[in-house]
């Protein structure tokens, strides 16, 4: 590595005074709060140009570079605390909606865009970009498809990964792949955006994207359903796609340890019954001009009642209900937080394994210690976020302890029921070592071969998804 007062006499030499930024602590930080970064340096881009100069500079001083994005990351993919201390750059004054055709349903952003800000512009032609996490008010574009984010409508419009059709990138040479094309159809070698998309930063800096959207359902219905367990959720899910084919776009399990959650940290958060059930799902279908989505739900749930699966619900009669609904869903995490896990696990199975993994991991754990379970999740897809706490009065430093084997516990599971350890939350920093112990072994030895081809000096964010050689 050349010398970091060298390199940093070259980066301001190269770049504007406006791309360089204080090492300011929040680009330091991580949502959980399990590690403190370093940087040597933050760089703030103002166009892919300026990017490549920074990449270039990196490559040729062998510093390491971290791509960051709206620090939203749950797995430590945005920060290292180890190693040569890394230039971080940061897509944040990157930002605009270069281009929107309607017609196409294709909107062409930079990727500091922030998720909102996306939803907002789709809006305003008349559009839906389908993708909604709950950090969606700081989480940017780039950090979103460089971890092929999930969210609550994967059942209906898939993941990032299926919503891109174009991506503009910083490779690790400095070279700037200019990918932004619109077409549908492209079968010319390689798909070099698949390969970094999901990638988290370990292939390249991606710049800016080709979205696709979609048009906006006519009409919207939300219902809360409470249910006899996970099983008969998923047949539910199944019953609702019957009714209502692809309509259905959003199907979350919750869990009554949830609502005490909410009960215990955010009483403010309205409940949506005296006594909390013990599992009920979170139904959101958006149906085509013509149709009337509360009498579908109506009608599901009469059906489903007739089926034993329901034996209670609540269908949104407002905007403004609708709203409670959601939030209830999207304030769990942030309770979760307050009560402080001992361990979260993100993790997805095969549909029809969903109920088995759920009744076996609670007997599993008592084998360890006791503990309290918040599983909710989305289930239409198979991804639980199953997480682990202590029990009322403890805290989460009294089990450090037993963390790891918490986690194994969890993840042998998920493994034996052919399951991932990582559904939407990606690798990072943290889920280095379940890559090696869970992965298939010639998938890893390809992505070594692909990361040592792309990235031969190994230097953007080292350490992330592959361990740094």
């Amino acid at each position: 590595m050349t010398d970091p007062d060298e390199f940093l006499t070259r980066l301001s030499a190269a770049l504007p005074a406006p791309a360089l930024r204080e090492v300011a602590p929040h680009y330091l930080a991580e949502p959980r709060g399990r590690w403190q970064g370093r940087a040597l340096a933050v760089v703030v881009p103002g166009s892919a140009e300026e990017a490549a100069i920074a990449v270039r500079l990196a490559s040729e001083a062998s510093v390491p570079v971290i791509p960051y994005g709206g620090g939203t990351g749950l797995v430590g993919g945005q920060l290292a605390e180890g190693g040569a201390a890394p230039l971080l750059i940061s897509l944040e004054r990157m930002t605009r909606i270069r281009e929107v055709y309607p017609d196409e349903n294709v909107m062409i952003v930079e990727a500091g865009a922030i998720l909102s800000d996306v939803h907002d512009a789709a809006e305003k032609v008349q559009r839906l970009f389908p993708l909604s996490i709950a950090a969606k008010g700081s989480a940017r574009i780039g950090g979103l498809l460089a971890t092929n984010a999930g969210g609550v409508n994967v059942l209906r419009y898939g993941n990032a990964r299926d919503l891109c059709l174009g991506l503009e990138a910083v490779m690790p040479s400095g070279d700037i792949w200019h990918g932004l094309k619109r077409l549908r159809k492209d079968n010319t070698g390689y798909d070099l955006r698949n390969l970094l998309i999901g990638s988290e930063g370990t292939l390249g800096l991606i710049t800016a994207a080709t979205l696709k959207l979609a048009p906006r359902p006519a009409g919207e219905g939300t219902a809360l359903m409470v249910v006899h367990g996970p099983g008969a959720a998923l047949r539910l899910l199944s019953m609702a796609r019957d009714h209502m084919g692809e309509g259905v776009s959003a199907f979350e399990l919750m869990h009554r340890e949830g609502l005490n959650f909410l009960v215990e940290t955010m009483p403010q958060v309205r409940q949506p019954w005296p006594e909390p059930p013990e599992w009920f799902v979170l139904i959101h279908v958006g149906l085509a001009r013509g149709l009337d989505p509360a009498g579908a739900l109506e009608a599901l749930f009469e059906a489903a009642l007739d089926e034993g699966l329901v034996s209670d619900g609540m269908i949104a009669q407002s905007e403004a209900q609708r709203s409670e609904f959601w939030n209830i869903r999207e304030t769990i995490p942030e309770a979760n937080r307050h009560i402080g896990a001992i361990c979260s696990h993100d993790v997805s199975l095969p549909l029809g394994a969903v109920a088995d993994f759920v009744a076996a991991a609670p007997g599993a754990l008592a084998r360890i210690g006791q503990f309290r379970i918040n599983c909710f999740g989305h289930l239409g897809d198979g991804n639980l976020h199953y997480n682990v706490f202590p029990m009322p009065g403890g805290n989460r430093a009294d089990h450090a302890g037993q963390r790891e084997a918490v986690t194994a516990c969890v993840h042998d599971l998920v493994h034996a029921m052919d399951g991932s350890v990582s559904a939407e939350h990606g690798i990072g920093r943290l889920k280095v070592a379940d890559l090696e112990r869970y992965g298939d072994p010639a998938k890893l030895s390809a992505m070594r071969a692909i990361k040592a081809a792309l990235d031969p000096k190994g230097i953007m964010n080292p350490g992330a998804v592959l361990r740094a050689e």
